[in-house]
């Protein structure tokens, strides 16, 4: 492999970073390319981070020959040469071995490692951060350690990462066992890389490895991290602040303070007698609260097996989540080990022949089916047809209704049983309720239709062919307007010729912090930017291209904004940021001007800015007000695609104009969002498409946008499964509902505009009746077949417009 070695304790040396040396000097040995970037100091502690503002400047570190596989373990004594040299330009001689020193943190070397140096020796395969002069076993040290952030780095790169940790005893190190734990480190960190996983549930993985005689012959071990916490008291002790001497009296001096022997003066002296006593901290962390936690968790976490004198392995994503706990317990088999040409054979090295199952297994006994209650039903006989246990409560009072009058009235009556649903537990009478102890036994079917937060995606997810659940997991390819973008953008570089193209507005999306970094952000905005410079020469607003400025992951309307210069667009994010701390008690929202629309910036990170269509359809019977139609749509498992013919035209309050007036108010004419709008029960927002004006929309026009409809729908969701695989997954054992949003122009063509999730059905208002009727088409595509094994095709109105084979099935 190609190997990128970092760490956080710095170059070579037997005070700081006795190990880094030997490890890559072993894998070079077992036939390794590696290339090496390392901070050019000391950088524990530091986790993930980056150094903002700092350029970063590197150094060359020539490190001893081949020859000297124990470098960096010598002592004061030895000679100097040992450490290798550091020059401040590369060597111009070819083949001189070179690592990189940079002045930044170990995050920060995974950067440049990658992108920046070596690539004359082809992609990286993998990264090794460490190893680690210390253990990064528990949560307490693993979430501040640099070693953990260089890996997690190269994670959220997209890279594999090993995180390898020496846990010593004793700083009288042994060079011998300091070998023998690079050997060990090769063979854990080839055996990971032979058997990693290919579903992407592992991003990276914390090895411990601990310097004990014997290390070799001990157990590697798959392990949680421990979860611990600091005890009571602080991790820094005080200490005199008065040793700065001369230079504070010179900034106190510059702050224009009074002198400490002015006691009682103005001037905020914090002196004795005064608010605070001056005071300097020194890190002094606390060892003993962590292993005293180990002592006190007992065995199978992290810290438990180094203590014992064990090689533990965590898997973990790069989220702070743990990864594949199945194999806790377990044991990873390295296979046969390999001598090293440094001449220390393997003779002596202690192969492990234990049986991979792991204490549980060994230990498991039939499992019981769960205790039933009295409102549970039991096993049904060989006879009876198994029921269906329903978890329904979709936590909207105006569609909850119509969903369970929908499965009553679709459904062979006694098919389902209802079970307790979450918002009916008890947590103090059950806090350890869960939906496998409401079944009355394993292989029972079930329905959750329920809101996102509350699916049960575990329990799907191992009982693939007894669930259907009403969401799929991953889908925000199609929900946030940023990944939206990139979704179709994605698409039509491989099909040019794609509905697409005439259909999604080109989008220029970008990520911005702070309103003063938005130059900076707008960088690769090409199309934008030259648009804006054009526009800001024309003196008519009327002649210019308006753009429309939308947050990838907000709703309700909530920051669109319509801009035509860079002083509009800079505007707009300016009266998003505080202008103080306590600024926003009178104004509306956090930190911005407008009320009840303030947002902030770094809130929002994420932002699309699209080309606004110019004229939109309008209808004169409607007061020529701008709309929007909402689409009601179905997806079924991997995946077949429906639209619900009856549609809604959402209405703006008032009437168009263009150019647009600046601001929120401006904007009533163009936002056509009715929870903007007050109660949609008691005004006119709300219409149904095909009962619109034929005066303003004949039967023939409205039949040609929606065939425009029904075609951008199906391929939008066939480009995010194809497309966008890692973000848009759909279940074969799943189904969702969902609300897709157009714009028609002035020459009828209809525009996507976004896709929604969990879609807020109550804004539909007095039309209940769509709502009722796109839930029975969901019943009777989604769940009859799950309940009766029966397609359904009962319900009239739902349309496929899409059947895409993905290739998934359970």
């Amino acid at each position: 492999m190609h190997i990128l070695v970092t760490n956080d304790d710095g170059p070579p040396s037997p005070h700081s970073s006795p190990y880094v040396h030997s490890l890559v000097r072993t894998l070079q040995d077992y036939g390794h390319t590696v290339s090496v970037c390392l901070p050019h100091t000391q950088r524990s502690w530091i986790g993930k981070a980056h150094m903002i503002g700092q350029t970063v400047k590197p150094l060359y570190y020539r490190p001893p020959p081949l020859s000297e596989p124990a470098a960096g373990l010598v002592h004061e004594d030895e000679r100097n040469d040992s450490h290798g040299t550091t020059h401040t330009r590369p060597s111009s001689v070819p083949g001189t071995e070179e690592w990189i020193l940079v002045d930044g943190t170990p995050a920060s070397c995974v950067q440049i490692g990658l992108y920046h140096f070596f690539q004359d020796r082809g992609p990286v395969d993998l990264v090794v951060s460490g190893p680690n002069y210390g253990r990064n076993s528990t949560a307490v040290f693993a979430l501040s350690s640099g070693t953990l952030g260089g890996a997690l780095e190269a994670a959220v790169c997209k890279r594999r990462a090993v995180a390898l940790s020496y846990a010593f005893f004793t700083r009288n190190h042994d060079t011998e066992i300091i070998l023998k734990a690079s050997r060990q480190s090769v063979r854990v960190i080839e055996a990971l890389w032979k058997q990693w996983p290919e579903d992407g549930s592992v991003d990276l993985y914390s090895v411990n490895v601990p310097l004990v005689e014997g290390l070799e012959g001990g157990r590697v071990l798959w392990t949680g991290m421990l979860q611990n916490y600091w005890g009571e008291g602080s991790c820094f002790t005080e200490v005199d602040g008065s040793v700065d001497g001369e230079v504070e009296d010179e900034e106190r001096i510059r702050e224009g303070e009074k002198s400490p022997e002015k006691e009682g003066e103005e001037g905020g002296m914090l002196v004795k007698g005064g608010v605070h006593t001056h005071k300097h901290f020194k890190w002094s962390p606390r060892f003993t609260d962590v292993y005293k936690s180990v002592d006190e968790a007992g065995p199978g976490n992290d810290g438990w097996a180094v203590k014992e004198g064990h090689t533990s392995i965590t898997p973990l994503k790069a989220n702070f989540f743990q990864a594949a706990t199945h194999l806790h317990g377990g044991e990873l088999q390295l296979g046969p080990s390999r001598s090293s040409t440094f001449g220390v054979t393997a003779a002596n090295e202690q192969e492990s022949t234990n049986n991979t199952k792991t204490e549980a297994e060994s230990t498991k006994t039939e499992d019981a089916p769960p205790t039933t209650t009295t409102t549970l039903p039991i096993h049904p006989s060989e006879d009876a047809k198994p029921p269906v246990y329903a978890l329904i409560n979709y936590g909207d009072t105006y569609v909850q209704p119509l969903i369970t009058s929908a499965l009553s009235s679709l459904l062979p009556e006694g098919s389902l049983t209802y079970l307790p649903t979450p918002s009916t537990w008890d947590a103090n009478t059950n806090p350890d309720i869960s939906l496998p102890s409401l079944l009355p036994f394993p292989e029972a079917k079930v329905l959750q239709i329920m809101p996102y937060e509350s699916l049960d995606f575990d329990y799907i997810s191992s009982h693939p062919a007894t669930s259907l659940v009403n969401s799929y997991m991953i889908r925000k390819a199609l929900i946030r307007k940023h990944y939206l973008a990139k979704t179709v953008e994605n698409y039509l570089v491989k099909n040019p010729d794609s509905v697409l193209k005439d259909h999604v507005q080109r989008s220029e999306a970008f990520e911005v912090d702070f309103a003063e970094f938005l130059d900076d952000a707008l960088v690769e905005a090409w199309d934008l930017n030259e648009s804006m410079e054009r526009n800001a020469e024309k003196e008519e607003e009327e002649e210019r291209e308006w753009w429309i400025l939308k947050p990838g992951m907000s709703d309700r309307g909530q920051g669109i904004r319509l801009f035509s210069t860079m002083e509009e667009l800079q505007g707009i994010f300016d009266g998003w940021e505080p202008e103080s701390d306590d600024e926003g008690e009178e104004g509306g929202g956090e930190g911005g001007e407008e009320e009840g629309d303030g947002i902030m910036t770094s809130h929002l990170r994420h932002f699309i800015a699209q080309p606004y269509i110019h004229p939109p359809l309008l209808l004169p019977s409607m007061g020529n007000r701008k709309f929007h139609l909402r689409v009601y749509a179905l997806t079924v498992g991997a995946m077949r695609v429906y639209v619900y013919r009856d549609v809604l035209a959402l209405f703006a309050s008032k009437g168009y104009s263009f150019p647009p007036e600046m601001g929120v108010e401006g904007l009533e004419g163009h936002l056509t969002n009715t929870c903007l709008q007050g109660e949609p029960e008691y005004n006119d927002s709300v219409r149904r498409f095909w009962d619109l004006s034929v005066d303003d929309l004949p039967d023939g026009q409205k039949e040609r946008i929606w065939e425009q409809v029904r075609s951008v729908t199906g391929e939008v969701f066939e480009a995010a499964a194809r497309e966008m695989m890692v973000h848009f997954q759909p279940l074969e054992q799943g189904f969702e509902v969902w609300g897709v949003d157009f714009l028609v122009d002035g020459k009828e063509n209809v525009w996507l505009l976004e896709v929604n999730s969990f879609p807020d059905f109550k804004q539909t208002g007095r039309l209940t009746g769509v709502v009722e009727g796109f839930w029975r088409g969901v019943v009777d595509r989604a769940v009859r077949p799950f309940v009766t094994g029966e397609e359904g095709e009962e319900v009239k109105g739902m349309e496929l417009v899409r059947e895409v084979d993905l290739g998934r099935r359970f």
